[in-house]
């Protein structure tokens, strides 16, 4: 069975995915973070190249142009930007993608200047101190009651930007990764990290098992999927099926754990595919993989955007288990064997 195969992938996953987490990108600042993955990439025998949008395309397998399908993950992650340098040499910030406040609230982060290097702060709600601010409970966690407190000995605005930080500069926060003992795997930013660990995981196995599906299958990393348009453009020639892979959701109401890999059905922009969502749910049953099938109620992929672009493809979204999303996730090792798994079966099927 494939499942037997898998193990030493997953544990190649993981670590992929630990070390893309170590490096800070949120939405527009992804260079560095995509250069990395390019370098694995190219370790592992391909031949990546860097789109015009500083996302990652690589063709890992095929020969069949003209039925030809994409795996699309995403590298960028939420995060925030400095809108105002404050009267009292702190900063207020303004996220980039879906960051939630009270979500971040007392996070430890780094602040890159454009030409003076990185302070590091911690996010905090204004007057943070609960022997000092009697409205502490009351008070909404709104970017507008937050600031970061810069790790540096300033208190007025003029000497914060004596150090070179200005409006504009980029605000990362800690990821803090930890995989257990047990398997699970906690960090922020599983959303889509984990899911560009999977795809190398994926590249590798095609590579060492000498696996050649009869399709042209391209990655594609996107970028800017956590403002919208992550996957509207660098689409390749013959393209006929895109397949996000992204997190799966878990919580009230769906089926899905994180010991899974996520089919969705349904997202906020409508239905997937149904031929490929059958295909998907059809792979998973011959392996005898562990799967849910799922509606996501407050959800939307770079295969969504793909259509919204004009593209005509058919599409679906498939991943592993993740809590807490946009918070400090949380998934395990066998939604990682799962998704890794659903991947090969549905690729290398006749």
């Amino acid at each position: 069975m494939l499942k037997e195969k898998l193990e030493p992938y997953v544990e190649y996953c993981v670590e992929e995915t630990r070390k893309v987490l170590d490096i800070d990108s949120p939405t527009g600042f992804t260079r560095k973070a995509a250069e990395f993955v390019m370098d694995e990439y190219r370790k592992l025998g391909y031949e990546p190249k860097m789109t015009t949008k500083g996302g990652i395309l690589v063709k890992v397998a095929g020969e069949n142009q003209e039925d030809a399908l994409v795996l699309a993950a995403h590298i960028d992650t939420l995060g925030a930007m400095v809108s105002k340098v404050k009267e009292n040499g702190n900063l207020e910030v303004s996220p980039l993608g879906g960051m939630n406040p009270n979500n971040a609230e007392a996070e430890n982060c780094r602040i890159y200047t454009r030409f003076h290097g990185a302070y590091t702060g911690t996010f905090q709600l204004n007057n943070a101190s609960i022997h000092v601010n009697g409205k502490y409970n009351d008070t909404s966690r709104a970017y507008s009651d937050m600031e970061v407190v810069l790790d540096e000995q300033v208190s007025s605005k003029d000497e914060t930007l004596e150090l070179g930080i200005m409006v504009g500069d980029i605000v990362c926060f800690d990821p803090r990764t930890v995989v257990t003992d047990k398997g699970y795997i906690k960090s922020r930013f599983l959303d889509d990290k984990l899911s560009v660990g999977i795809l190398l995981g994926y590249a590798k196995f095609l590579k060492e098992e000498k696996v050649k599906p009869k399709r042209t299958i391209y990655h594609h990393i996107t970028v800017y999927e956590e403002v919208g348009h992550g996957g509207a453009g660098s689409m390749p020639q013959h393209v006929t099926e895109m397949i996000s892979v992204d997190m799966g959701c878990v919580g009230d109401g769906l089926s899905c754990t994180e010991h899974q890999v996520s089919i969705c059905a349904k997202d906020s922009a409508g239905p997937y595919n149904y031929d490929v969502v059958t295909g998907l749910i059809q792979a998973a049953k011959d392996q005898e993989l562990d799967f849910a099938v799922d509606v996501y109620p407050h959800y939307g992929s770079d295969v969504d955007c793909a259509l919204n672009a004009g593209y005509d493809i058919r599409h679906g979204l498939i991943g592993s288990g993740v809590y807490a999303s946009h918070g400090y996730e949380r998934s395990h090792k066998d939604g990682v064997k799962n998704t890794l798994g659903l991947l090969v079966a549905y690729t290398t099927q006749s």
